[in-house]
């Protein structure tokens, strides 16, 4: 049978046990004294190297079992995860045009909720989750882990940050890809004026000047013709540059 002990006993042998204890300093803790840091609760009782991996692996695990008990997500979800991973780093990605199949070469410039954008040295695409394949790490591109993604900032951007957070983020293209997880529509909404080549439909395309993005259509426009696109409709963009877009309107003409 186990003895009763009362509350202000405990306390006291609690304390008393407390004091014949060897103390450690544990050498992350005492690193961060030296640095002027102070003291940080560990995230676990496992080393550090251990808890990143475990971390790692409850993400995972989280994806996978939303993905299962909602397979509708599970597309949009597993593509955003593994681009977000990569991003301002090199990937392949195969999408669909009607029966066309389109491959794409470029780095992760911006994950957004429904899109990815691609940009290299000439182009810039967007392409929609719904039109894409797959996506994968160019043959020959080393594979490593960059999850975590960190910007230089000074004292003056980190007190805007602090007491104008909306206004700062949404004045700097950096910033806004960093905080804030864009549709299409507001996304495209940005880039009014741009001259792009629009994929949509089964196999229709057009070129021209973003003019205006709804909530349902983006509105392109080349020379007196508009062209109503439907947003679900869309497959691939493409910016162009000033030789093409030349090129294509005196084919036009």
């Amino acid at each position: 049978m186990t003895k009763e002990i009362r509350h202000d006993e405990y306390v006291r042998k609690l304390l008393e046990d407390r004091k014949k204890e060897t103390i450690k300093m544990d050498p992350v803790n005492a690193r961060g004294i030296e640095k002027g840091e102070g003291i940080t609760s560990p995230a676990s009782n496992l080393s550090t190297e251990e808890t990143r991996l475990l971390k790692e692996y409850m993400k995972q695990k989280n994806l996978l079992k939303v993905t299962e008990a909602d397979t509708t997500r599970k597309k949009t979800l597993t593509l955003k995860k593994f681009l977000k991973m990569k991003r301002n780093q090199q990937v392949e990605v195969y999408s669909n045009h009607g029966d066309k199949h389109i491959y794409t070469e470029g780095k992760v410039n911006a994950v957004g909720r429904d899109f990815v954008m691609l940009t290299n040295l000439k182009d810039r695409v967007w392409i929609p989750y719904h039109a894409v394949h797959s996506a994968n790490i160019p043959y020959g591109i080393p594979n490593y882990s960059n999850t975590h993604q960190h910007f230089l900032y000074d004292n003056n951007l980190r007190e805007k940050l602090l007491y104008d957070f909306g206004a700062t983020v949404s004045k700097r293209e950096v910033l806004l890809q960093q905080f804030n997880e864009e549709s299409l529509r507001t996304n495209l909404n940005r880039w009014k004026g741009t001259w792009v080549e629009v994929k949509y439909g089964d196999s229709q395309k057009c070129f021209g000047k973003i003019i205006e993005t709804t909530k349902e259509h983006v509105i392109i426009a080349t020379l007196n013709k508009k062209i109503q696109i439907s947003l679900n409709q869309l497959a691939y963009i493409e910016t162009l540059r000033f030789l093409q877009i030349l090129s294509k309107l005196f084919k036009k003409g």
